[in-house]
């Protein structure tokens, strides 16, 4: 029998999450599924950046970040790969559908969802997005699948055996292209702190594009807190609110939807 294929009939929410999703007593996976029960279009991005580091270290390969993101050679890809497409994707779309949830797990590879070019020779095996082909995502949700993304990019200038086919990109700036490109509703990030601070440790509940750039550039946001705010700055084009909030708060997710603001919010403030 074929399968039934709707038409996506509500607009599309981007969620990126990262360790924090992944423990026992966390709820966002709860919240996940009683957003999509009640109807909401959702698309996961997801990190694993601890895990890696983990299975790393287990090889006794060392780590090194700039700016927030991994610096990776051959041997780091192959576990960035194997880690995040594998290990944790299947981790998060399991407990999605143990508790009633519709997702399927994909990475940017799949359908060549995600389109890469290598970043800086630097940064080894670390792609830009270059291009976002939203067909595999429109076809899941239409469908009524949550779409899982592992933040993995086909290589356009990779050749087979020649060249590595597969780039390592940050999970944060494929949530903002994947929300850019899909004219998402909103994009929101769940994270290991309050959101976005000033200098002196303060929470900023709302910020304008503009001080958000501030924020990056007086070095005030610093390390994994830049490729956040700047995916928020790129889906800014075409989603109306982007949200950095604290994950580890109970049913964060929920209560941002609703109207929470738990964290920091980024977007064109009006006057």
């Amino acid at each position: 029998m074929a399968m039934e294929v709707r038409v996506i009939d509500s607009p599309v929410i981007v969620v990126k999450i990262g360790g924090v999703a992944l423990n026992d007593n966390d709820t966002t996976i709860d919240d996940i599924v009683s957003l999509q029960r009640e109807g909401k279009s959702l698309v996961i991005v997801h990190g694993g950046g601890k895990l890696i580091t983990d299975w790393l270290e287990k090889w006794g390969v060392s780590t090194r970040f700039v700016d927030g993101e991994r610096v990776t050679d051959r041997v780091t890809l192959e576990v960035v790969v194997s880690v995040l497409a594998g290990l944790v994707n299947k981790e998060i779309v399991a407990s999605i559908n143990n508790l009633g949830g519709r997702a399927v797990g994909i990475s940017g590879v799949d359908g060549a969802l995600i389109q890469g070019r290598i970043k800086d020779v630097a940064l080894g095996y670390i792609g830009t997005v270059v291009k976002v082909d939203t067909t595999p995502l429109k076809m899941l949700l239409e469908a009524g699948y949550m779409p899982v993304v592992a933040p993995v990019s086909l290589n356009l200038a990779g050749k087979p055996g020649k060249t590595e086919l597969v780039l390592n990109i940050n999970a944060d700036a494929v949530a903002g292209e994947i929300a850019a490109a899909i004219g998402a509703e909103r994009l929101i990030f769940l994270t290991d702190v309050v959101g976005v601070c000033d200098s002196s440790g303060v929470l900023l509940p709302q910020l304008s594009p503009a001080e958000a750039e501030a924020l990056v550039a007086s070095k005030v946001a610093s390390g994994g807190m830049i490729p956040k705010i700047n995916a928020c700055l790129k889906a800014l084009a075409a989603t109306g609110v982007t949200s950095i909030i604290d994950g580890r708060q109970p049913h964060a997710l929920l209560k941002e939807i609703e109207g929470g603001n738990t964290g920091t919010t980024i977007r064109h403030l009006p006057g």
